[in-house]
């Protein structure tokens, strides 16, 4: 006699979108802080909403609710949340209002959606190590913090201290964006797991952050995410010059298990 196939319940399928719509949430939020001038709160909500979009795939592999509605969703509200958002909030905190310097919002977000419908087309619901380009939540989560890290005795200690912040901002734009859409392969989130050496260090990592979040948010997440884009970066330079074989044509899978490793979370 054949087993019945079980179905998630709906309170549980719910749950992961759940978390993306609070994604979304955040998103919308940290624009309405930027506009009103708030723009310490309106990185807050960005790192929050770069939480709950960690969290969504990961507790739908959990519950075994995944769904290409759920992948749709996540990309849809990335474009907001990591995309516009980011792009916006620099606009009304530092970039100039009477200018052209709006473009730059516009080539941000225009590369945070290309980098969204090139991910769905060509590896949406596959397990994967690597992510071709770098993924949006890294470049937005990048972007939004900068503001943070320029308040800080830190910065004003550093040899870029003395260059107009607004013209490293424009470079610091630019450059995300178009990493963004470039081939340049980046390291995927591994599962948390003791099991593997990528999964321990993803665990470090990931409590690393919750400490930094309470205690050191302003020093730690811009210096964190220009480290991640940087690794991108100079892993592929080697790659290229000791002529070893892409990422992308590698297995995707960290561990023996088969799971998934990482999803749009980090898109």
């Amino acid at each position: 006699m054949a087993r019945r196939r079980r179905f998630p319940r709906p309170s549980l399928v719910m749950l992961p979108n759940g978390f993306t719509l609070a994604n979304l949430f955040f998103g919308i939020f940290a624009i309405v802080a930027a506009s009103r001038g708030n723009h310490v709160q309106a990185g807050w909500y960005i790192v929050f909403g770069g939480f709950c979009d960690m969290l969504d795939g990961r507790i739908a592999r959990a519950t075994n609710t995944g769904s290409p509605f759920g992948e749709e969703l996540d990309s849809l509200v990335d474009a907001i949340s990591f995309g516009l958002a980011p792009a916006l909030m620099m606009y009304f905190a530092v970039l100039k209002h009477s200018g052209w310097d709006w473009i730059l919002v516009w080539l941000f977000c225009a590369c945070a959606v290309m980098r969204l419908a090139r991910f769905n087309v060509e590896s949406a619901g596959k397990a994967k190590s690597y992510f071709k380009g770098l993924p949006s939540p890294a470049a937005g989560g990048t972007l939004a913090t900068y503001y943070w890290f320029s308040q800080t005795p830190l910065y004003n200690e550093t040899f870029i201290s003395g260059w107009p912040w607004e013209t490293i901002l424009r470079f610091l734009m630019v450059g995300l964006a178009l990493l963004m859409i470039s081939n340049v392969p980046f390291p995927g989130w591994p599962k948390f797991t003791f099991r593997t050496v990528h999964g321990a260090a993803a665990i470090v990592v990931f409590v690393s952050s919750i400490f930094a979040l309470f205690f050191l948010p302003k020093e730690f997440f811009f210096p964190f995410g220009v480290l991640y884009v940087l690794t991108g970066l100079v892993l592929a330079v080697l790659r290229g010059v000791l002529e070893l074989p892409s990422p992308f044509d590698e297995p995707d899978e960290l561990d023996a298990d088969g799971d998934s490793l990482a999803e749009e979370s980090p898109s």
